[in-house]
């Protein structure tokens, strides 16, 4: 079993004399040449054999060729981006001119709308924490009163 006084050589030719049980691999029965057997195809892989998989892969190639990036996009893309960029940062601009040609009344105005906002919230949260049985006993309390004024009336 030691066979390292031997020269490489004669470890190689002991190495393809060794007999099939040493090798991992099996070799397969289609290799005979038997006429009768169907030999097996390689499966195609479905990704590879797509028209766009194909279609993106020949425009890497030919942008590889060209020296182009990866990252590069086509121009007109690039263009309307360039547009949509510039669009929103006009509205951006024209909003904040918007906001600082208010004039004092209406900055008021809104500063009480948002106070009157907050507070709605806060009621809505509060009434939220409530029990059920006390939202059932107000809404019993209000038809018990309306019914006795439609009494009276």
């Amino acid at each position: 079993k030691h066979l390292s006084f031997l020269p490489a050589s004669m470890y190689t030719e002991i190495q393809r004399e060794r007999p099939d049980g040493g090798n991992i691999l099996t070799h397969p029965d289609y290799i005979d040449g038997n006429p009768d057997l169907i030999k097996p195809k390689k499966l195609l892989n479905p990704v590879k054999a797509s028209k766009s998989h194909q279609e993106l892969h020949r425009e890497l190639l030919m942008n590889h060729k060209r020296g182009l990036g990866v990252d590069s996009k086509p121009e007109l893309q690039r263009v309307l981006e360039h547009r949509r960029r510039d669009l929103l940062i006009k509205q951006k601009k024209e909003e904040e001119e918007a906001k600082k040609l208010q004039s004092p009344f209406e900055k008021e105005l809104l500063k009480r709308h948002q106070r009157l906002d907050q507070l709605e919230k806060e009621q809505e949260k509060q009434e939220d924490h409530e029990p059920e049985f006390i939202k059932v006993k107000e809404n019993l309390r209000r038809t018990s009163t309306v019914t006795g004024d439609e009494k009276a009336a």
